[in-house]
């Protein structure tokens, strides 16, 4: 049997697919797993040990994609599955001309498919894995459980040995207590304000002896962390500014392997964290408008977690389109406070 998956993009959604790899793995343990993907999530699934092959394929536009879809409809898929449900996506999934593909009722795409999985437009109080869970109901596949099919995604043992030798190179020992604080998400209704990160990071920093803090961030927000990193030094003593360190931009895969070495993961809720959410280190999350139900930590119960969050808003959940009130209060009314308190909680059960 061979079944392709199709999931191009984002970094968290293509993480909040691999408890589905799992079970398919289980359901169908002779079965050839395909996987689709853009080369931003790549990593994600790279080395991910349940499949038999990852195609990594770039947008390159319809005449390359027709030309993918021809490549696909040769190696005669039994199965296809669209997790993504965006144009490229869906369209892919026909192209494959699988002998069943299972995909998203969507107005206008729903045709490609011979299999339509309902999917609510409302934004309901259920986790992400469990709506992409749905497309494996036609497989005859149980509902998830987090204890037995967690978000995975492998270490690579080179980008663990980078991460190692840069901290050693920033004099960061064994005994050391590494904070990671993710500083930047895809959009700005994600983003806590740089002074908020930047009081949070003196704040651990100045607790105890054993903090390095070390600041992450995606490629368009460097000049942000570089900013947050001034701004908390300014406010520690001379001696205890070493405890923020600076090693440099961390690949997808170097990041994994940088929370391995965390003592807690600090984020908003962005791929990074859904990432950290692989390991088993404590994770504090900062949900604005998003909501720890649709995408908490998917991963064994007992390992440690919260999230900060502010209850009571009428406006929150939202689509992220436009701010209602127009002052983002959903993340700036989380406090440095909040989130260093819930970081010391995880630590202290450390």
């Amino acid at each position: 049997m061979k079944i392709l998956l199709v999931r191009l993009r984002e970094i968290g959604d293509v993480v909040f697919t691999t408890p589905a790899i799992r079970a398919l793995r289980e359901r169908f343990p002779d079965a050839h797993l395909t996987y689709i993907v853009e080369p931003a999530a790549a990593p994600i699934v790279a080395c991910n040990p349940l499949l038999n092959d990852v195609r990594v394929e770039p947008k390159r536009g319809l005449v390359a994609d027709l030309a993918l879809g021809r490549s696909l409809r040769r190696e005669r898929y039994d199965v296809a599955i669209d997790f993504h449900g965006g144009p490229r996506a869906s369209l892919l999934t026909w192209l494959s001309a699988a002998r069943e593909r299972i995909g998203y009722d969507i107005p206008g795409r729903g045709w490609m498919y011979t299999r339509r999985v309902a999917r609510a437009r409302e934004l309901r109080p259920r986790h992400s894995v469990e709506n992409q869970w749905d497309l494996l109901a036609p497989l005859g596949i149980a509902p998830p459980d987090p204890s037995r099919a967690p978000v995975e995604m492998t270490s690579d043992a080179a980008a663990a040995r980078t991460v190692a030798q840069r901290l050693r190179d920033a004099n960061v020992s064994a005994g050391d207590r590494v904070i990671v604080v993710h500083v930047s998400a895809g959009n700005p209704f994600r983003r806590w304000p740089a002074d908020s990160f930047a009081a949070l990071v003196a704040d651990l920093a100045a607790r105890d002896a054993r903090h390095r803090v070390v600041l992450t961030a995606g490629p368009s927000d460097r000049a942000a962390t570089a900013g947050v990193i001034e701004a908390a030094r300014r406010r520690l003593g001379r001696g205890q500014q070493c405890r923020i360190v600076e090693c440099g931009d961390f690949s997808l895969a170097e990041l994994r392997a940088l929370v391995d070495r965390a003592s807690v993961y600090i984020g908003g809720d962005s791929g990074p964290l859904h990432v950290a959410a692989t390991s088993r280190v404590p994770i504090v999350g900062l949900y604005g408008p998003t909501l720890p139900a649709r995408s908490a930590p998917w991963r064994e119960p007992a390992l440690a977690a919260e999230a900060v969050e502010v209850h009571g808003l009428q406006c929150r959940p939202c689509d992220q389109r436009v701010c209602a009130p127009g002052d983002f209060r959903c993340l700036t009314m989380i406090s440095a406070e909040q989130v260093a308190a819930a970081a010391m909680r995880l630590l202290g059960d450390r």
